[in-house]
């Protein structure tokens, strides 16, 4: 317990480190806990911290840790990628989806969403690095996603995420983000209306805060390497 808390702690610093360095609004950068493979009980450390933003990758795990913390006060986001027989889950138990990264995945969202919930926030995830394994909407696409999800009245468009290709050197770290960043802020020029740039983990979220990340999604860093 002692480790997580300075671990956050860290976190916490760096991500307040890095608004000051890179002229950042105090407070204007989220920090979203990856809390894939995690137990229940290391969130409840967490909560007690005073952080309740977790993100989850694998739906079963998630939903298991949803039932047994439901009494507690947690936001929750879906930042893995989306198989279409699980929207109609992610779409019933989670606030935020991060990995909107085509049409059908969307209006099986909008469709399953249920009546007395209120609008599910979503993110595009842009296939930033054009790598051809990874999931993401290409950026030649994305202004047709866009209006696509618009469309959807019980989806509310965001943003967008994005996890470009691993890369230690951080110059090219900000080069990437960058470029995201350019896309949203046209897209806003348009008269989009996005607030939400999800973008950054362990290993580059300080790159991310240089280039306006506004949502960082950590898990690493806070609960070591996982075995």
């Amino acid at each position: 317990m002692q480790n997580l808390i300075q671990n956050l702690n860290d976190v916490r610093e760096r991500i307040s480190e890095a608004e000051k360095k890179y002229h950042r609004e105090t407070g204007s950068v989220t920090l979203l806990i990856a809390t894939k493979t995690q137990s229940a009980e290391s969130l409840k450390i967490l909560l007690e911290a005073g952080e309740n933003i977790f993100g989850e990758s694998y739906l079963q795990e998630g939903l298991e840790k949803i039932e047994v913390l439901k009494e507690e006060n947690i936001e929750w986001h879906f930042i893995g990628p989306i198989q279409s027989n699980k929207t109609k889950q992610i779409a019933e138990h989670f606030s935020w989806v991060h990995s909107v990264d085509r049409e059908k995945i969307a209006r099986r969202l909008n469709d399953q969403r249920p009546e007395n919930s209120p609008p599910l926030n979503v993110c595009i995830e842009v296939n930033i690095s054009g790598e051809k394994s990874k999931s993401g909407c290409e950026i030649s696409e994305l202004s047709l996603l866009v209006k696509r999800v618009q469309a959807f009245p019980k989806l509310t468009l965001r943003g967008l995420m994005a996890i470009p290709a691993p890369c230690d050197d951080f110059s090219k770290q900000r080069l990437v983000f960058r470029k995201l960043k350019a896309v949203f802020d046209e897209l806003n020029q348009q008269g989009v209306q996005l607030d939400t740039l999800s973008m950054g983990m362990t290993q580059d979220f300080e790159a991310a805060i240089a280039e306006g990340a506004t949502i960082v999604r950590i898990g690493t860093a806070i609960f070591g390497a996982r075995l």
